[in-house]
């Protein structure tokens, strides 16, 4: 211990320092921490020292029709007991171009702060690289500090110690790191994402690699957000995973993604493929980090449920997070989500929560999600899974349909369709409205619910019909897709109203509806 807090000591002074901010209190009801609209909070690292637990996150700042990630400044968040409620808020705790000399602004993506052998607390953060020849100009670069709330400085002011130059040739887009002091004080660094994880040695003053990175073996569906920790003698990694289709135990859809985790008997692998330990939230990213904290072990993760939150204006929740100790190695059990109690539900005439979606392009292309169908939610600038979609590469089948199944009947006299046409990110075309829409119902037999023709203007992207009430348990809508010479054929539903003659409180649904005619 001596001879490593000697090593501190020695390192150079640093003009490039950041001043601790004022904390501010934070109550919280539930989750998530940070819910008012005015801090949104992303990728949340916990950290645990004396009788604080501490959680790092950056701050989401993207408007609600952006779908980038504009990320300036990183976080902190602290709690002597997360059952109280009662937080801590540190804003702009480390700024990138104020602490590391070599940066450009902005661009703070997900980092960890971890303590050193030496006493001394570390930010390992990803940033971009203001003059590099690089392809991908990510870089990990460590801050220092004698506490967690700052002031931070840069403890490697050379430049970063993982980049595309350093300390081998890569072609990774190296962020999301996650590190792991060891008992015996050796320090592993892991890092990467797009399905391409490493890890490697650092020496005794955190920034120095002590091995050549290698890639981490047996993290099976690993997309990105590693997070490295240790329990009873057995290294557990975890990290977001994108396994995605119809039967995927992660997701069904390829945007989204679950935390999955493996284990290993050394810290850099082989790791062995363990589970889901959190189903896909209401963000299309998932990034959580587990810590174990007075007795007990919580999971702190990132949602889009904070107010007008997000894809990109996301925010830290907190959850328990329990292991099943009968097996071996110790199990991760799947961690329920909880939210702060949320007002009471209006009086609707929708009765689509209710009822279980169907589709005639099912299984969908992974890009897309059925539940968007009914799922309440319409954003500006939809991600894929936020509509539902005949496929983007093919002419859609004539007269594509969508399909609600409900378990006992209802009664209706209207419907409303929200389209979405325009360019969907990632995706390489875009889409466009069907000329026209119409509706059936089940009656021993699919038959037309008559009159009902939907048209859809160029100027408004909700159709919206009317009709004598009738009493069914499935109705469709029928779509006539856009077939004009030049256009991409497919078509976008982002959300699909039915309605009741009056309102009433309306549940959502409880159990799977079967198939009319089943």
């Amino acid at each position: 211990m001596k001879r490593l807090i000697l090593i501190a000591a020695v390192l150079p002074a640093i003009a490039f320092t950041q001043s601790t901010p004022a904390p501010q209190p934070v109550q919280t009801r539930g989750n998530p921490i940070l819910s008012d609209g005015r801090y949104y909070s992303a990728d949340p690292a916990p950290l645990v020292d004396g009788d604080t637990l501490y959680v790092s996150a950056g701050r989401d700042e993207a408007p609600a029709d952006v779908n980038d990630f504009i990320m300036k400044e990183w976080q902190l968040l602290a709690t002597a007991d997360p059952g109280t409620g009662r937080w801590r808020h540190y804003p702009a705790v480390i700024v990138p171009e104020r602490v590391f000399a070599w940066a450009e602004p902005a661009r703070a993506y997900a980092g960890q702060m971890v303590k050193g052998p030496d006493g001394r607390f570390y930010f390992y953060a990803p940033v971009l690289e203001r003059d590099s020849a690089a392809k991908d100009r990510f870089a990990i670069g460590v801050a220092v500090a004698s506490a967690p709330t700052g002031p931070w400085a840069d403890a490697h002011p050379t430049g970063p110690i993982i980049s595309q130059q350093t300390p081998d040739t890569n072609d990774l887009q190296n962020i999301d790191p996650t590190v792991l002091v060891d008992d015996d004080k050796r320090v592993f660094v892991y890092w990467g994402t797009f399905g391409r994880m490493r890890g490697m040695e650092l020496a005794a003053d955190m920034v120095t690699p002590k091995s050549a990175p290698r890639p981490m073996v047996g993290v099976d569906g690993f997309f990105e957000a590693a997070w490295i920790m240790k329990r009873r003698g057995v290294y557990y990694m975890m990290y977001a995973a994108n396994t995605a289709g119809p039967d995927s135990a992660c997701t069904p859809a390829v945007y989204h993604a679950c935390q999955a985790y493996a284990t290993a008997t050394s810290p850099l692998g082989p790791w062995t493929y363990r589970g889901v330990l959190l189903k896909p939230v209401s963000s299309t990213t998932s990034h959580a980090g587990a810590v174990e904290f007075k007795g007990r072990w919580y999971l702190v993760y990132h949602t889009a449920d904070a107010r007008n939150g997000g894809h990109f204006r996301r925010s830290v929740a907190i959850d328990r997070l329990d292991w099943d100790d009968s097996v071996s190695p110790a199990a991760m059990r799947v961690v329920q989500p909880t939210r702060a109690p949320q007002p009471a539900p209006a009086p609707t005439r929708n009765l689509a929560r209710r009822a279980t979606a169907a589709a005639s392009n099912e299984p969908l292309p992974t890009q897309f999600w059925i539940k968007a169908l009914n799922d309440g939610i319409v954003r500006s600038a939809p991600l894929p899974p936020d509509v539902w979609s005949t496929a983007l590469d093919q002419r859609p089948a004539d007269a594509p349909w969508i399909e609600y199944r409900w378990p006992t009947p209802v009664t209706i006299d209207g419907s409303r369709i929200r389209f979405f046409a325009g360019t969907l990110m990632g995706t390489p075309d875009g889409t466009t409205a069907p000329v026209s829409w119409r509706l059936e119902y089940w009656d021993q037999g699919w038959r037309p619910v008559r009159g009902v023709i939907g048209d859809v203007s160029v100027s408004s992207p909700v159709s919206e019909v009317r009709f004598p009430a009738i009493r069914t348990r499935c109705l469709r809508a029928v779509f006539t897709p856009d077939t004009a010479e030049g256009s991409n054929h497919a078509m976008a539903v982002s959300e699909w109203e039915v309605l009741a003659p009056a309102a009433k409180v309306s549940a959502s649904r409880t159990s799977i509806a079967p198939a009319c005619g089943a």
